[in-house]
């Protein structure tokens, strides 16, 4: 795992697994800024490995893209603190959250899945979960893993 400068560097991104170069995930225009913005607005939470930190932030590898798969999950996403509260644009916040499925989940993103846009995460990011998030994310979580493989 790497903290500090080696993991804010071209290098470390590319070392992390981060998608810098080739096809970029769907929903992703500039890879490369998605994964700048995940590390200046989300990594120093959910770590960058996306493992999260115990009791302050949840881990998103190989758990996040399984809320796109259950009824709510998807709004889920765009209303979670850290989603609605960001300072980024409805549109880089869109491209970081397509990003973030991809990089951290992909085995469980479904084939149908369609990314989301600006102005979903506009819409979800008005109304933004507060005490119920952590609930509402174990019950989805509960969801997907009952509904089985993507």
């Amino acid at each position: 795992m790497m903290y500090g400068a080696a993991a804010q560097t071209p290098a470390g991104a590319a070392s992390a697994g981060a998608a810098t170069a080739g096809a970029a995930p769907a929903g992703v225009g500039d890879a490369r800024r998605a994964w700048q913005n995940w590390t200046m607005n989300c990594q120093g939470c959910h770590r960058v490995d996306g493992t999260g930190s115990a009791g302050t932030a949840p881990s998103l590898a190989g758990t996040v893209a399984k809320f796109v798969r259950v009824p709510g999950g998807r709004e889920y996403l765009g209303r979670v603190p850290g989603v609605a509260t960001s300072p980024l644009s409805n549109a880089d916040l869109a491209e970081v959250v397509n990003w973030m499925l991809w990089r951290f989940d992909q085995q469980h993103l479904p084939s149908t899945f369609q990314p989301f846009t600006a102005a979903e995460i506009g819409q979800l990011r008005a109304q933004p979960l507060r005490l119920e998030a952590s609930r509402m994310r174990n019950d989805l979580l509960r969801k997907a893993d009952e509904s089985g493989p993507p």
